[in-house]
């Protein structure tokens, strides 16, 4: 993949989409979020009309602040998981990326006020709509127990959609580069709300 790589999340639009481009425009991954589902099953395709279908993410529980979201490929094969640190992600998002049971890598956000001063900013009548132009999360993957920063996902300021740039630090594999992307996707429809 050629980066830095764009993730547009689409804010107005009844079903939740979301796409991976790379730097030439190319898109990567798309996802069309279904509406009402209790357990969440996630598709996402290597194309805007969803004919490719390249991974799956399912929940292993039924909605719950700390469910665990399993990655299969087209052909049903596990690829890892992520999962949100529960009660530890209220001040700050972490969320633990998984090969089998082991914790592979971990997805942090790098500064917790930004979470604190948008919540407070977009109280504000009217002001608040704008906080997208205003405080804008950065995300970093790292390994366990190591600071050395493998990917960051930045978001962009933005009105109408969240546009992210994700810019790869060190060099990965493909599962490891594949998992990693999965996660940060997860990630961003999980916190939608916010920034």
């Amino acid at each position: 993949m050629q980066y830095p790589l764009e993730l547009t999340f689409k804010l107005w639009s009844f079903a939740p989409q979301l796409s991976l481009k790379d730097v030439n425009g190319n898109v990567l991954f798309y996802v069309r979020q279904k509406l009402f589902k209790l357990k969440e099953v996630i598709n996402i395709f290597g194309d805007e009309q969803r004919q490719q279908l390249r991974y799956t993410i399912k929940a292993d529980r039924i909605i719950d602040f700390s469910a665990k979201y399993n990655f299969m490929d087209a052909y049903d094969m596990p690829l890892g998981a992520v999962k949100r640190r529960g009660w530890r992600s209220m001040w700050r998002s972490r969320y633990d990326i998984f090969d089998g049971d082991n914790v592979v890598f971990t997805i942090q956000e790098e500064n917790p006020w930004v979470k604190v001063f948008d919540s407070l900013f977009a109280e504000i009548p009217i002001v608040g709509m704008f906080t997208g132009y205003v405080f804008n999360p950065v995300y970093l993957v790292t390994r366990p127990e190591q600071k050395d920063v493998l990917m960051r996902l930045e978001k962009m300021p933005a009105f109408l959609s969240r546009i992210f740039t994700i810019k790869q630090m060190d060099q990965l594999s493909d599962r490891e580069e594949t998992q990693i992307l999965l996660s940060l996707m997860m990630m961003i429809l999980l916190e939608r709300n916010r920034g």
